[in-house]
């Protein structure tokens, strides 16, 4: 079994609506992310997935994300921008676009001492 990483990072407010610490107030984060897929076969030259590919598809998703208001975005607007929720929307749309490429995992962190990882068991 193989598992490639690829990571982009994108920049973005937003404020958590109902909590009641100063994150319920405009703010923004430089959000990193690390998707992981998986795979058993690889192709004739050696390869499970092109890399570019898979930095494109990411990067795709960055950018829709990427200097905006999170809490403007259709998603956000029925899940609170959370980091929990930024990553289970990462994973969701980065699975739609790389099939039929397994994903594994999406790191998503907030600050360099905040994280979250989501994933499907």
């Amino acid at each position: 079994m193989f598992e490639l990483t690829v990571r982009h990072e994108f920049s973005s407010a937003h404020f958590l609506r109902d909590y009641s610490g100063q994150c319920r107030n405009l703010h923004g984060h430089t959000w990193k992310t690390a998707v992981t897929v998986k795979g058993k076969e690889l192709n004739k030259i050696g390869v499970m997935a092109d890399f570019v590919e898979l930095k494109a598809s990411l990067q795709t998703i960055m950018e829709e994300l990427d200097h905006t208001c999170l809490n403007d975005h259709k998603y956000f607007k029925t899940h609170n921008p959370t980091t929990e929720n930024i990553a289970r929307f990462i994973y969701t749309e980065y699975a739609r676009r790389i099939k039929p490429l397994k994903m594994v995992r999406v790191q998503v962190w907030e600050s360099d001492r905040a994280d979250v990882v989501y994933y499907v068991p």
